[in-house]
């Protein structure tokens, strides 16, 4: 035993260094209010089979139309099928888009287009967050507010 003793003595010694830290952090954001207009395009489209077209004037065709204000009207169509009593098909489609302004829009006023979305300014209520030696706390804020918490908790040994 004594011999296992004296085995133990000789061993050499170790050293490890060893480094704990713990950070925390927050981060608080009350959003802003914002407006996302999108313009939209007029779409017109005339499909058939077993029709004949035309715009008044010339046979197997259509108006041109007109252009107002970034706006397109269609003309007239007048449609006849090609023999009567026989089969026959004819689609017309028109989506309206949205006239061009004429005026740059006014801060906090919705613009003329069809694609909006608007986003209120957030309200801070009682966002918040608390950081002690024990714990991190974050208290929810109201709409359009974000509220993130981090805590690193990091063990290094060399």
């Amino acid at each position: 035993m004594k011999r296992l003793l004296i085995l133990f003595l000789l061993a050499s010694p170790a050293n490890a260094d060893i480094q704990h830290t713990i950070s925390k952090s927050s981060s608080l954001t009350v959003g802003a209010a914002a407006t996302h207009a999108k313009r939209v395009g007029t779409s017109y489209s005339i499909s058939g089979s077993g029709i004949d077209t035309t715009d008044g004037t010339t046979a197997n065709t259509i108006s041109a139309g007109t252009v107002t204000s970034g706006l397109y009207v269609p003309g007239a169509i007048a449609v006849t099928q090609d023999v009567p009593g026989a089969a026959f098909s004819f689609s017309a489609s028109l989506t309206t888009g949205d006239t061009l302004p004429t005026s740059a829009v006014t801060t906090g006023a919705t613009p003329n287009f069809s694609d909006i979305i608007t986003t209120a300014s957030g309200t801070a209520g009682s966002l918040g967050s608390t950081i002690t030696d024990q714990a991190l706390t974050i208290t929810a804020g109201g709409a359009n507010t974000v509220a993130l918490g981090q805590i690193i908790n990091e063990i290094k040994v060399d």
